[in-house]
Protein backbone atom coordinates (compact mmCIF):
# COMPACT_ATOMS: atom_id res chain seq x y z
CA UNK A 1 0.00 0.00 0.00
CA UNK A 2 1.54 3.49 -0.68
CA UNK A 3 2.74 5.51 2.14
CA UNK A 4 1.52 9.06 3.54
CA UNK A 5 3.65 10.70 1.70
CA UNK A 6 2.40 14.09 2.84
CA UNK A 7 2.22 13.12 6.40
CA UNK A 8 5.73 12.23 5.70
CA UNK A 9 7.03 15.11 4.30
CA UNK A 10 5.54 17.05 7.44
CA UNK A 11 7.49 15.33 9.53
CA UNK A 12 10.87 15.76 8.12
CA UNK A 13 9.93 19.51 8.57
CA UNK A 14 9.17 19.13 12.20
CA UNK A 15 11.65 16.68 13.47
CA UNK A 16 14.82 19.22 14.15
CA UNK A 17 14.91 19.27 17.76
CA UNK A 18 18.21 21.70 17.52
CA UNK A 19 16.60 24.32 19.33
CA UNK A 20 14.74 21.64 22.29
CA UNK A 21 16.37 22.00 25.74
CA UNK A 22 17.30 18.36 26.66
CA UNK A 23 17.06 17.13 30.25
CA UNK A 24 19.79 15.85 32.27
CA UNK A 25 19.41 12.13 30.88
CA UNK A 26 22.30 10.63 33.81
CA UNK A 27 19.78 12.23 36.56
CA UNK A 28 17.84 9.71 39.06
CA UNK A 29 15.09 11.86 38.57
CA UNK A 30 15.15 11.60 34.56
CA UNK A 31 15.65 7.72 34.74
CA UNK A 32 13.03 6.59 37.24
CA UNK A 33 10.61 8.78 34.72
CA UNK A 34 12.41 7.07 31.52
CA UNK A 35 11.47 3.51 33.53
CA UNK A 36 7.90 4.08 32.90
CA UNK A 37 7.89 5.79 29.19
CA UNK A 38 10.25 3.32 28.20
CA UNK A 39 8.36 0.79 29.79
CA UNK A 40 4.97 2.15 27.77
CA UNK A 41 6.83 2.14 24.08
CA UNK A 42 8.30 -1.17 24.70
CA UNK A 43 4.81 -2.49 25.40
CA UNK A 44 2.93 -0.68 23.48
CA UNK A 45 5.59 -2.23 20.26
CA UNK A 46 4.55 -5.93 21.73
CA UNK A 47 0.86 -4.99 22.01
CA UNK A 48 1.14 -3.91 18.46
CA UNK A 49 2.51 -7.26 17.33
CA UNK A 50 -0.27 -8.75 19.10
CA UNK A 51 -2.76 -7.25 17.68
CA UNK A 52 -1.75 -7.06 13.95
CA UNK A 53 -1.10 -11.28 14.32
CA UNK A 54 -4.72 -11.13 16.23
CA UNK A 55 -5.83 -9.58 12.72
CA UNK A 56 -4.59 -11.36 10.80
CA UNK A 57 -6.83 -14.29 12.36
CA UNK A 58 -10.30 -12.64 11.00
CA UNK A 59 -8.76 -11.81 7.60
CA UNK A 60 -6.85 -14.19 6.51
CA UNK A 61 -6.19 -13.57 2.85
CA UNK A 62 -3.77 -10.68 4.70
CA UNK A 63 -2.59 -12.46 6.89
CA UNK A 64 0.92 -12.24 5.50
CA UNK A 65 0.98 -8.64 5.06
CA UNK A 66 -0.42 -7.93 9.10
CA UNK A 67 2.48 -10.79 10.01
CA UNK A 68 5.36 -8.33 7.97
CA UNK A 69 3.74 -5.26 9.89
CA UNK A 70 3.34 -7.62 13.32
CA UNK A 71 7.57 -8.19 12.60
CA UNK A 72 8.27 -4.71 12.03
CA UNK A 73 6.58 -3.94 15.56
CA UNK A 74 8.67 -7.01 17.39
CA UNK A 75 11.97 -4.72 15.63
CA UNK A 76 10.73 -1.69 17.15
CA UNK A 77 10.01 -3.40 20.17
CA UNK A 78 13.93 -4.51 20.23
CA UNK A 79 14.78 -1.09 19.49
CA UNK A 80 13.61 0.56 22.47
CA UNK A 81 14.55 -2.15 24.62
CA UNK A 82 18.09 -0.93 23.64
CA UNK A 83 17.42 2.58 24.00
CA UNK A 84 16.72 1.65 27.91
CA UNK A 85 19.83 -0.41 28.32
CA UNK A 86 21.86 2.39 27.09
CA UNK A 87 20.91 4.96 29.68
CA UNK A 88 21.03 1.92 32.10
CA UNK A 89 17.65 2.23 33.10
CA UNK A 90 15.40 -0.92 33.60
CA UNK A 91 11.65 -0.61 32.57
CA UNK A 92 8.83 -0.56 34.75
CA UNK A 93 6.63 -2.98 32.73
CA UNK A 94 4.36 -3.95 35.37
CA UNK A 95 3.27 -0.28 34.77
CA UNK A 96 3.17 -0.67 31.32
CA UNK A 97 0.55 -3.12 31.20
CA UNK A 98 -1.59 -1.94 33.49
CA UNK A 99 -1.10 0.98 31.52
CA UNK A 100 -2.43 -0.64 28.17
CA UNK A 101 -4.69 -2.77 30.23
CA UNK A 102 -7.65 -0.43 29.12
CA UNK A 103 -7.18 -1.16 25.11
CA UNK A 104 -6.06 -4.07 25.17
CA UNK A 105 -9.13 -5.43 27.30
CA UNK A 106 -11.34 -3.68 24.99
CA UNK A 107 -9.51 -5.02 21.93
CA UNK A 108 -9.43 -8.67 23.26
CA UNK A 109 -13.64 -7.70 23.55
CA UNK A 110 -13.99 -6.87 19.62
CA UNK A 111 -11.79 -9.59 18.70
CA UNK A 112 -14.27 -12.16 20.60
CA UNK A 113 -17.13 -10.35 18.84
CA UNK A 114 -15.86 -10.38 15.49
CA UNK A 115 -15.65 -6.59 15.70
CA UNK A 116 -12.76 -6.11 12.55
CA UNK A 117 -13.45 -2.28 12.24
CA UNK A 118 -13.62 -1.72 16.14
CA UNK A 119 -9.65 -3.80 16.19
CA UNK A 120 -9.11 -1.54 13.69
CA UNK A 121 -9.55 1.50 15.59
CA UNK A 122 -8.19 0.65 18.18
CA UNK A 123 -4.72 -0.66 16.58
CA UNK A 124 -4.19 0.75 13.30
CA UNK A 125 -5.70 4.41 13.96
CA UNK A 126 -5.79 4.95 17.85
CA UNK A 127 -2.27 3.53 18.87
CA UNK A 128 -0.31 4.16 16.05
CA UNK A 129 -1.82 7.60 16.18
CA UNK A 130 -1.07 7.92 19.97
CA UNK A 131 2.92 6.30 19.09
CA UNK A 132 3.08 8.54 16.15
CA UNK A 133 2.33 11.57 18.30
CA UNK A 134 4.63 10.75 21.08
CA UNK A 135 7.80 9.93 18.79
CA UNK A 136 7.08 13.11 17.34
CA UNK A 137 7.43 14.99 20.64
CA UNK A 138 10.15 13.00 22.04
CA UNK A 139 12.75 13.18 19.21
CA UNK A 140 13.35 16.96 19.68
CA UNK A 141 14.61 15.91 23.28
CA UNK A 142 15.78 12.29 23.27
CA UNK A 143 19.45 11.29 23.94
CA UNK A 144 21.72 10.87 20.71
CA UNK A 145 21.21 7.06 20.46
CA UNK A 146 16.78 7.02 21.25
CA UNK A 147 16.70 9.48 18.91
CA UNK A 148 18.59 7.60 16.21
CA UNK A 149 16.02 4.60 16.99
CA UNK A 150 12.77 6.69 16.80
CA UNK A 151 13.27 8.07 13.97
CA UNK A 152 13.60 5.31 12.19
CA UNK A 153 10.54 3.59 14.27
CA UNK A 154 8.29 6.60 13.54
CA UNK A 155 8.80 6.02 9.84
CA UNK A 156 7.49 2.60 9.70
CA UNK A 157 4.56 3.83 12.09
CA UNK A 158 2.94 5.90 9.18
CA UNK A 159 2.98 2.40 7.61
CA UNK A 160 0.89 0.42 10.10
CA UNK A 161 -1.00 3.55 10.30
CA UNK A 162 -1.27 3.90 6.27
CA UNK A 163 -2.82 -0.14 6.24
CA UNK A 164 -5.59 0.44 8.56
CA UNK A 165 -6.71 3.84 7.20
CA UNK A 166 -6.65 1.76 4.00
CA UNK A 167 -9.46 -0.80 5.10
CA UNK A 168 -11.53 1.08 6.35
CA UNK A 169 -11.71 3.38 3.68
CA UNK A 170 -12.15 0.56 1.09
CA UNK A 171 -14.98 -0.44 3.48
CA UNK A 172 -16.41 2.63 4.85
CA UNK A 173 -20.20 2.18 3.86
CA UNK A 174 -20.56 -0.37 5.95
CA UNK A 175 -18.22 -0.32 8.98
CA UNK A 176 -19.19 3.69 9.73
CA UNK A 177 -21.62 3.23 12.36
CA UNK A 178 -19.28 0.46 14.08
CA UNK A 179 -16.25 3.00 14.02
CA UNK A 180 -18.35 5.71 15.08
CA UNK A 181 -19.87 3.51 17.95
CA UNK A 182 -16.52 2.18 19.49
CA UNK A 183 -14.23 5.59 18.91
CA UNK A 184 -17.13 6.90 21.86
CA UNK A 185 -15.93 4.42 23.87
CA UNK A 186 -12.29 4.23 23.25
CA UNK A 187 -11.08 7.65 21.76
CA UNK A 188 -11.34 9.06 25.60
CA UNK A 189 -8.84 6.14 26.83
CA UNK A 190 -6.52 8.05 25.15
CA UNK A 191 -6.77 11.55 27.48
CA UNK A 192 -6.98 9.73 30.35
CA UNK A 193 -3.58 7.17 29.08
CA UNK A 194 -1.53 10.84 28.28
CA UNK A 195 -3.34 12.45 31.41
CA UNK A 196 -1.56 9.19 33.52
CA UNK A 197 2.37 9.76 32.55
CA UNK A 198 1.71 13.39 32.30
CA UNK A 199 4.31 14.30 34.69
CA UNK A 200 6.52 11.65 33.83
CA UNK A 201 6.52 13.12 30.49
CA UNK A 202 7.13 16.45 31.60
CA UNK A 203 10.51 14.97 33.03
CA UNK A 204 11.26 13.89 29.55
CA UNK A 205 10.80 17.45 28.48
CA UNK A 206 7.87 16.75 26.80
CA UNK A 207 4.73 18.99 27.14
CA UNK A 208 1.04 17.37 27.81
CA UNK A 209 -0.77 19.99 25.94
CA UNK A 210 1.48 19.31 22.55
CA UNK A 211 1.12 15.28 23.25
CA UNK A 212 -2.46 16.18 22.84
CA UNK A 213 -2.46 18.06 19.94
CA UNK A 214 0.07 16.23 17.94
CA UNK A 215 -2.30 13.16 18.35
CA UNK A 216 -5.27 15.26 17.55
CA UNK A 217 -3.61 16.23 14.40
CA UNK A 218 -2.48 12.82 13.47
CA UNK A 219 -5.86 11.21 14.20
CA UNK A 220 -8.08 13.59 12.77
CA UNK A 221 -5.49 13.75 9.43
CA UNK A 222 -6.49 9.58 10.02
CA UNK A 223 -10.19 10.00 9.55
CA UNK A 224 -9.83 12.51 6.59
CA UNK A 225 -7.53 9.52 4.97
CA UNK A 226 -10.86 7.13 5.29
CA UNK A 227 -13.42 9.44 3.67
CA UNK A 228 -15.17 10.90 6.93
CA UNK A 229 -16.49 14.27 6.26
CA UNK A 230 -15.36 17.50 8.94
CA UNK A 231 -18.58 17.03 10.32
CA UNK A 232 -18.34 13.51 11.61
CA UNK A 233 -14.59 13.92 12.35
CA UNK A 234 -15.71 16.97 15.02
CA UNK A 235 -18.26 14.79 16.07
CA UNK A 236 -15.91 11.86 16.76
CA UNK A 237 -12.89 14.18 17.89
CA UNK A 238 -15.59 15.36 20.94
CA UNK A 239 -15.48 12.47 22.30
CA UNK A 240 -12.14 13.22 23.45
CA UNK A 241 -12.99 16.08 25.44
CA UNK A 242 -16.75 15.02 26.67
Amino acid sequence: MPTLESQEVALLDRLDGSNAELPDFTSEVYKDAYSRINAIVIEGEQEAHDNYMSIGTMLPEEAEELKKLGRMELKHMRGFTACGKNLGVAPDMPFAKEFFAPLHGNFQKAMAEGKLTTCFLIQAILIEAFAISAYHVYIRVADPFAKKITEGVVQDEYLHLNYGQEWLKANLATAKEELIAANKVNLPLIRSMLDQVANDASVLHMDREELMEEFMIAYQDSLTEIGLDNREIARMALAAVV
